[in-house]
């Protein structure tokens, strides 16, 4: 049977097409990151994240802080966090979104960086960023499984996650002391008093810096409430060199039907 060139180019369509929907490949993820919240109110330390099986839980609202999470809401490292990660889940891809320049998302400031995910293996996101200025607050989510970024397919299943103040964390590990205080002028991060409390939501006590001068220069003020959307974290699969070429020949195709 002769097959005629049309008929190879949607052969060719179909094969990526399923190939697409098992997923079976690693794919090239493009991780976005907002800080929505107004100008002279909160930044963010590089955000860590981690695509993984659903297996590492960094901590548990309403228990007592343990490594991991501390080397995030303490100083943003992650220095403990990452080789907990991959202590717990070897296969797990993990790293970081950083801005240009490098250093806290401020107010209003965009940072992206991409990452090779394969979505057979790890299905799950987990992120962790610390919130300036502050003692021992962030953003993270202490449930390994909340966030299924990728369906059995391997389809992308969650377009963008966003934080609302209420979703800040106060570690419970750290006191609130603007002088021991990571992101403020004369502050010592180093220094610590610690609380020996538990993990819990609580941003109403980063009042305890309105007024203060910030590393970035602007005068620190609060502002956001329980419900206002302070971050955003955005997904994108990033088509590679071969899809854009398969894109390209049924574009073609398309051209030539509506020429005949």
């Amino acid at each position: 049977m002769v097959i005629s060139n049309r008929s190879k180019v949607i052969a060719l369509l179909g094969a990526a097409s399923l190939t697409a929907a098992a997923g079976a490949q690693p794919v090239q993820l493009r991780v976005t990151i907002q800080n929505l919240a107004p100008a002279n109110s909160i930044s963010f330390a590089p955000l860590r994240v981690g695509f993984h099986n659903g297996t590492f839980d960094a901590f548990n609202n309403g228990q007592t802080a343990t490594a991991p999470i501390i080397s995030i809401a303490e100083g943003g490292s992650g220095i403990d966090w990452f080789p907990a990660f991959t202590a717990a889940e070897p296969n797990a891809t993990l790293g970081t979104v950083v801005g240009m320049p490098p250093g806290p998302l401020l107010p209003g400031a965009t940072a992206i960086t991409e990452f090779t995910v394969d979505p057979s293996i790890n299905r799950f996101f987990t992120f962790g960023s610390m919130v300036v200025p502050s003692n021992d607050h962030f953003i993270g989510n202490d449930d390994p499984t909340e966030y299924m970024l990728f369906d059995a397919a391997g389809q992308l299943n969650i377009s963008s996650i966003s934080q609302f103040g209420s979703e800040i964390w106060d570690n419970g590990s750290e006191l609130e002391d603007p002088a021991n205080a990571a992101f403020l002028v004369g502050g010592v991060n180093d220094l610590r008093t610690p609380q020996n409390g538990v993990v819990n939501f609580n941003f109403s006590l980063l009042d305890t810096f309105n007024g203060l001068t910030t590393a970035a220069g602007y005068t620190f003020d609060r502002q956001i409430g329980a419900d206002d959307e302070v971050y955003r974290i955005t997904f994108e699969i990033v088509p590679a060199p071969g899809a854009a070429v398969v894109l390209g020949m049924g574009g073609l195709l398309a051209a030539r039907r509506r020429r005949v």
